[in-house]
């Protein structure tokens, strides 16, 4: 039996354009954050309660692109490599290591007030520092202030300097700190990474464009430690690196780049860094910056500490402190990059089809089951092919509404198959196979289903 929207001899479709859903960038950003809420992707933060500004939750759907995003960037970076190992350090830190690290000196953002509207800006990010973006008045902001972006708490049950804690902004730090532990354990020696991924926290002033800039976010970063004449080396390599991991996932060419940073740009420890940016709506800006931090962190913690950060070479006899290769990304604002470049519309019989074109590794379900009728005589065989699936696969299950409407649900959501079971199922042992872009469908045995999906979600 052929399902509705079937396509004979349809070409897969190629990856759209980013203008193709839309003319109007901006009308892209509404409709895909319109999706991400009427779909289940994301919700604001405690929104009962009139929501908190700047947080968000990750809804069913949500979660496991989220998730797949970082699988994707740790398969890359950790599980296809033999010179990079993992590492989850603690989110809260005492202050000795964010004094060591310069954060408590100079992790701060020029703050000023407008008198008429009471609103607050980065000055830095102002187009003009002299007219209030809110509310139109010129000459009417404050003197600018340093204002620190990190998170202060206490820990322990009396409150006091001694019981002073930091959540942290960045979580390079918790691997410099490990540098000699997980290279005393793992028997690496440079050239090597300690890749992280985990929650950071930045007290941003100016939180903005949905889940692009948020107070609360993921971190996708690894400390590439290097012999100190291999850092400009290493540093071209791991550009390269990273840039092509986004044209491998989906985003297009056309809409990315790598951008060095000016000289008046760089850190004081870095000897060059470049930023991978995405064109979103309001125009490029950065997904993930590749710094040379050359040894300032790891000569920073061994001076505060006491301890040495070092390399010694038995077979040559050297012993120095290793360079730091640094590529670290918004696992947020990735996803939402690959939200952006995934969403396409199309006509479908007078009709217009939304579907996010995912890359598979990236789509939160990879096989939808999808019984005909919810009639009883298909649920056995049914819940027989979720059984046989869920294992290999992350499956949706549906049996609400038209198969039609069900299709253009999981268009949606991006999955790349569904898996339809319908009356002819029942003699035959077959199922019909939907492929997303192309909405072609091909009949395939029960016992083969896994082999036949697995070649293609390979």
């Amino acid at each position: 039996m052929e399902m509705p929207d079937q396509r004979r001899g349809a070409p897969v479709a190629s990856p759209p354009m980013a203008d193709s859903p839309s003319s109007d960038p901006h009308d892209l950003m509404d409709k895909v954050v319109n999706l991400t809420k009427r779909r289940g992707f994301v919700f604001p933060s405690a929104e009962i309660y009139g929501g908190f500004r700047s947080t968000y939750d990750y809804g069913p759907i949500g979660v496991l692109l989220l998730r797949n995003v970082k699988d994707a960037w740790w398969r890359s970076m950790v599980q296809l490599r033999h010179d990079v190992v993992g590492l989850d350090a603690a989110v809260l830190s005492p202050p000795a290591v964010w004094e060591a690290s310069g954060h408590l000196a100079n992790f701060t953002d020029p703050l000023v007030d407008c008198r008429e509207c009471k609103e607050r800006f980065r000055l830095d990010k102002l187009d003009d520092p002299e007219i209030c973006p809110n509310c139109g008045s010129k000459g009417s902001f404050t003197e600018a202030r340093a204002f620190n972006l990190m998170f202060k708490t206490t820990a322990g049950p009396v409150e006091g300097e001694g019981a002073t804690a930091y959540l942290r902004p960045e979580t390079a730090q918790g691997i410099f700190t490990n540098f000699a532990n997980v290279m005393t354990t793992s028997r690496k020696k440079p050239p090597f990474g300690i890749a992280q991924v985990g929650k950071s926290f930045r007290n941003e002033i100016t939180p903005q464009n949905f889940v692009f800039r948020t107070r609360e976010f993921e971190q996708m970063e690894m400390e590439y430690f290097v012999p100190p004449d291999e850092g400009d080396q290493w540093f071209e390599y791991w550009c390269q690196e990273r840039f092509d991991w986004y044209l491998e996932h989906g985003i297009p060419e056309a809409d990315l780049r790598l951008r060095p940073h000016e000289a008046d740009e760089l850190s004081h420890y870095s000897t060059g860094t470049a930023d991978v940016e995405y064109r979103f709506p309001w125009g490029f800006d950065e997904l993930e910056g590749i710094a040379n931090r050359t040894d300032y962190d790891l000569k920073q913690h061994a001076e505060h500490s006491g301890e040495r950060l070092e390399y010694f070479d038995q077979a040559s006899g050297d012993r120095y402190v290793p360079h730091v290769i640094e590529p670290a990304a918004g696992a947020t604002r990735t996803m939402m990059a690959f939200l952006l470049a995934a969403y396409d519309e199309e006509e479908v019989k007078g009709e217009t089809r939304t579907v996010l074109r995912l890359h598979h590794r990236l789509a939160p379900f990879k096989v939808a089951v999808l019984p005909l009728s919810k009639k009883d005589d298909l649920q056995p065989l049914s819940q027989e092919v979720l059984g046989l699936l869920q294992p290999a696969f992350m499956c949706d299950y549906d049996v609400t509404q038209s198969i039609g409407r069900r299709y253009r649900r999981q268009d949606e959501l991006g999955t790349p198959f569904a898996v339809t079971i319908d009356f002819d199922s029942l003699d035959d042992r077959a199922v019909t196979v939907r492929e997303r872009d192309s909405m072609e469908q091909q009949r395939v045995g029960v016992d083969d289903l896994v082999d036949h999906l697995s070649d293609r979600l390979r």
